[in-house]
């Protein structure tokens, strides 16, 4: 990974060096000013796991903060981070383990608000599969992306050692081996590993072993400086959008999002929605209300930072965790 990251650093630093004149619109023909120009680039195509992003722009509430939000569509190779950091996007999800790994290696970023409390990335076996544990992983095989901060987590917390296989982002080879071990997103991959013909899967949660990470948003940091009322009112359009997707209909987030991604069926839909429901991912596991909705904690980050550094993943005192967020921009 050292030399992608290096090939970022350049990309960014070159795009800070043109950083030059303000993004802000023109005014509109009746002298009002145009509505602010906001990027947002996911990690993923279009799904329930955007349902914030879709059900804004559905029902306006981007429009009514005065912002013009264009959201675009990522993938296995979305490069949210090096997007966000050259300024090809304002705004990116990304996870916060990989997000404080960009920052430490000076990638003009800061993570501003939650998208789930609770990174859903999870190991997934088959329900008949005899590792129960996660120090029944040793020796066993996972596939997985090879930057996750988990894996070097688990062999340090449970004296393991375990083969990786790249992650390819299908179920197939899942469905076809019962023993096949794979990291995936437990609101989504289930769905088509049922709808192939196999058993619904069970799952290893890192949370369970105490890596306890947020699916994030994350920001081009001079922009954040450049405009933070902008920022305030795209996060709380963006927090009124995902309680509406939550407690209302999510019918025109859903149709939206089809627009976008055709292989969005309405079952998947339904789904992955009750998912995150069901799951509390967006409010906090142990919440009893909404309050926490997009919400990030200092306490969390420490945390975080410091497991890091106890993996020899990031430095010691590299970052600090004024560096890495912020919660300026939260209603």
């Amino acid at each position: 990974m050292s030399h992608l990251r290096l090939s970022f650093l350049v990309a960014a630093g070159v795009a800070l060096a043109c950083w030059g004149c303000s993004r802000q619109p023109p005014a509109g023909a009746a002298g009002a000013p145009a509505p602010f120009k906001v990027t947002v680039q996911l990690d993923w195509v279009a799904e329930p796991e955007h349902g914030g992003f879709y059900q804004a722009l559905a029902k306006g509430y981007f429009r009514d903060a005065g912002l013009d939000v264009t959201v675009l569509q990522g993938g296995p190779n979305g490069f949210v981070t090096q997007k966000v950091a050259t300024g090809k996007a304002d705004i990116g999800q990304s996870d916060s383990t990989n997000s404080l790994l960009a920052i430490s290696q000076g990638l003009p970023l800061v993570q501003i608000g939650a998208v789930f409390q609770n990174d859903p990335s999870v190991l997934m076996l088959h329900a008949d599969n005899p590792v129960k544990r996660f120090e029944d992983l040793d020796g066993k095989t996972i596939m997985a992306r090879l930057e996750w901060a988990f894996l070097p987590y688990l062999r340090n917390k449970y004296h393991i050692n375990f083969n990786v296989i790249p992650q390819n982002f299908a179920v197939g080879n899942f469905i076809a081996d019962r023993n096949f071990i794979q990291q995936g997103y437990y609101t989504a991959e289930p769905f088509y590993i049922v709808k192939g013909g196999a058993k619904y899967p069970k799952f290893l949660y890192a949370w369970d072993a105490g890596f306890d990470a947020y699916t994030c948003l994350i920001a081009n940091r001079p922009w954040t400086r450049e405009h933070p009322d902008r920022v305030r009112a795209f996060m709380a359009a963006y927090i009124r959008g995902w309680k509406d997707y939550i407690e209302g209909d999510p019918a025109p987030a859903h149709a939206l999002m089809k627009q976008v991604n055709p292989n969005d069926a309405d079952d998947f839909l339904a789904f992955s929605r009750k998912m995150i429901i069901d799951e509390k991912l967006v409010i906090g596991r142990n919440a009893t209300d909404d309050s926490q909705t997009g919400r990030i904690s200092r306490e969390r980050y420490a945390k975080q930072i410091r497991q890091l550094e106890e993996l020899g993943i990031l430095p010691k005192g590299r970052l600090s965790v004024d560096q890495v967020m912020t919660t300026d921009f939260l209603p």
